[in-house]
């Protein structure tokens, strides 16, 4: 099941492309990056998709706002994850900040969920579930036609302010033509859509490399401490241990030092062993004369608890030897 797909699982190496091709085919919308849906609405409208029924709708609210509306949504997601017995941990409070990684990850994770659940949508009408949830009716609609539309508008009330101020006088026409090109030069810019996909990649990037330098920084923690355990400090090995740790920048010599420190100590050990094996030789010379003394008894002791027959196994085979006192 989804709910226990690990971080290096093939779902997490899907693209935003992929990703915003499946929201908006899948629920009618037109999102144009992942993190537009940080409200959680989305993600409800989803679930409800795959699990027809067990989302409130009338409680998702795609207006949401403020952090305060957006919680409200996940609460609505976090009860339905209950109810199907879904372990997977929701971050709201990343979440609701709109980062672009933290909301592409959610969001590749469940659209693996939805896959294994029936591996696509059949039947589903996006735009009548959302008819009674807050907001809902509208949000399908948003896009670039309505900003064409807006620009429109604003067009219109230029033209009419124009025609009805011909009776001004020339002076003011041309200062109030500089005023505008003072505002229009004053305006930067907007950013071209090659460098909005570029940006937002670098953030991707960003974000995943300060992930990996935490965890990174946290087992490295988990090791100095381990080193500073009581009873430990002493040993040699994590000594060679610390010196790897707190070696300087661009120090490549750390790892040699380290097993030098190792094999010093084990050429140590082996000579001190040598030395104390030599010593008992040499201190206790009487007591291996007393062991071997101990044997030669123990040996005559066992000779004289023999019987004639045991002490001479071979007397049964004199008649052989060609001795005068046998007679026949």
């Amino acid at each position: 099941m989804a709910t226990k797909i690990g971080m290096m699982d093939a779902a997490y190496f899907v693209g935003r492309s992929e990703i915003l091709a499946w929201i908006n085919s899948t629920l009618q919308l037109n999102l144009s990056k992942v993190e537009e849906a940080c409200s959680g609405a989305v993600h409800c409208q989803l679930l409800d998709a795959v699990h027809p029924g067990m989302v409130p709708m009338h409680k998702v609210n795609f207006d949401a706002k403020s952090e305060y509306e957006m919680i409200q949504n996940y609460k609505v997601l976090q009860d339905v994850f209950n109810k199907l017995k879904i372990t997977k941990h929701i971050e709201v409070s990343k979440l609701v900040k709109g980062r672009p990684l933290d909301n592409l990850e959610f969001m590749q994770w469940l659209k693996r969920y939805c896959d294994s659940v029936n591996g696509g949508l059949v039947s589903y009408n996006p735009i009548e579930r959302r008819e009674g949830s807050k907001g809902g009716k509208e949000v399908g609609k948003k896009g670039p036609p309505a900003q064409t539309s807006a620009k429109g508008t604003a067009a219109a009330p230029k033209a009419q302010s124009h025609h009805g101020r011909r009776h001004e006088s020339s002076s003011s026409v041309n200062s109030n033509s500089s005023s505008t090109l003072n505002v229009k030069a004053a305006r930067p810019p907007p950013p071209a859509p090659a460098y909005e996909e570029q940006i937002t990649e670098l953030k991707l990037s960003v974000d995943s490399l300060e992930k990996e330098r935490d965890y990174y920084f946290a087992k490295l923690r988990d090791v100095e401490l381990f080193c500073q355990s009581p009873g430990l400090e002493g040993l040699p090995v994590i000594a060679a241990i610390q010196q790897i740790l707190y070696a300087a920048d661009n120090d490549g010599s750390a790892v040699a030092e380290a097993r030098a420190m190792m094999s010093l100590n084990c050429q140590e050990e082996n000579e001190e062993a040598e030395v104390l094996s030599s010593e008992e030789k040499m201190v206790n010379p009487d007591s291996q004369k007393r062991k071997s003394i101990r044997n030669l008894d123990v040996e005559a002791a066992g000779i004289n608890n023999l019987s004639p027959r045991q002490r001479f196994p071979d007397a049964t085979d004199v008649h052989c030897s060609g001795s005068p006192l046998m007679t026949y």
